[in-house]
Order: C-alpha cells, then structure tokens, then sequence
C-alpha cells in the first residue's frame, strides 16, 4: 500500500492538536496497524463491488478509514461510528481531505444503536461488547448484501476487554454470520481473529 504524504501530514496534525496525544498515538502503534493492514490485505481479495459506502464501528481515531482510502479497494464514502466524543476531531483531521471531499463523516453514536445499510460494515471492536451487545448490533444491520467483517482476540488481560475469544471456532461460532474468509494473525502477547462475511439468515 502507498499512502498519499498529503494524508499523512494531517496524521500529524491530529496527533499534535489532540488532547491526548499519547491516546492519539496508540492508534498508530505496529499491533494496531497491522491489523488493519491484514483487514484491508483479505477485504481487497474478498471484495469485488464498486463504489463501496462503508461504516466502521468503533472506528476510534479513524486510522482505519484513513488506510482504507488509501487502498485499492472501490471506496466511494466512509462512516465511522464511535461512542467516544473525544474521537471524532481527530478522526475528521486524520481524513480532513475526504470529510472536506463529502466522502468521510465522523458519528459520536452508540453503534449497537446505530441502523446499517451499508455495502461494507466494519466491526474490529468485538471484545469490547458484551454477546448481548453484539447480537442487537447485528440484528441493526438491515441489509442483507452488507459484507461484515469483524475482529476480535484472546487479550483476556486488558479490563476494556470483556468479550474475547478462546479461539477462532468460538469467535466464529458466536459471531452469527455466512462466512466468507476467516483467519487469525498472531502477535507476541495475543492472537487477532477475523472473518468476513454476510448474515445467516
């Protein structure tokens, strides 16, 4: 991936305008990066539609909408949801050149709240909601087309993290969906699962 040094330099200000620039700054630590690098990797493989609207659910600073505009996936706009206030100046900054294009907006909402319609819809904040949670953000999301890719890990040892996974069969077996792709990515302290695909409905 080549990213534009135009949307860097906002990167930059984002991080140096922000409250917290050390919270700013665990967006960008290698984990969480490459992460949503391997996210973006098995979207462009599995996702072949054009013009994608895309939201993303927890998506935090927005480094990941940032990637993803970056990628050779067909984006034609971006949502990204968060119930934290403190997320959505930084996020609109991260991606200032597409939110002043019309093509990223930034949502202080409850996302088990928020109605989905989307072509894409991102979740890579799984262990951060309860299966009662999890299960009502689903039931959200009306279309029936929409590609879902989640992710979630075995991070049992961090206290925002309330719903991990032991493995990738119980991720998948508690996430409800057609799977797609599945896979994990292991790290020194934990191991990341995703998967992609639709409802089972």
């Amino acid at each position: 991936m080549k990213v534009d040094i135009e949307d860097v330099l906002f990167w930059m200000d984002a991080i140096r305008n922000s409250k917290d620039r050390y919270r700013t700054l665990e967006s960008f630590w290698k984990g969480q990066v490459r992460s949503k690098l391997w996210l973006i990797e098995n979207l462009e493989r599995c996702c072949k539609h054009q013009d994608n609207e895309i939201e993303i659910h927890g998506g935090w600073n927005g480094v990941l909408a940032a990637l993803l505009f970056n990628s050779n996936l067909s984006v034609e706009k971006i949502t990204s949801i968060d119930i934290d206030p403190e997320c959505k100046e930084i996020s609109e900054t991260i991606n200032k050149r597409y939110e002043m294009a019309g093509r990223f907006a930034s949502e202080t909402f409850d996302m088990c709240k928020w109605v989905s319609n989307s072509d894409i819809v991102i979740n890579t904040s799984c262990e951060h909601l309860t299966q009662e949670q999890y299960d009502t953000w689903l039931s959200n999301i009306n279309n029936k087309k929409s590609f879902i890719v989640l992710q979630s890990n075995n991070y049992f040892d961090h206290e925002e993290h309330i719903r991990c996974s032991q493995n990738l069969q119980e991720f998948i077996a508690t996430s409800h969906l057609r799977i797609v792709w599945s896979g994990e990515l292991e790290f020194s302290k934990y191991t990341r699962y995703m998967i992609i695909g639709y409802k089972n409905v």
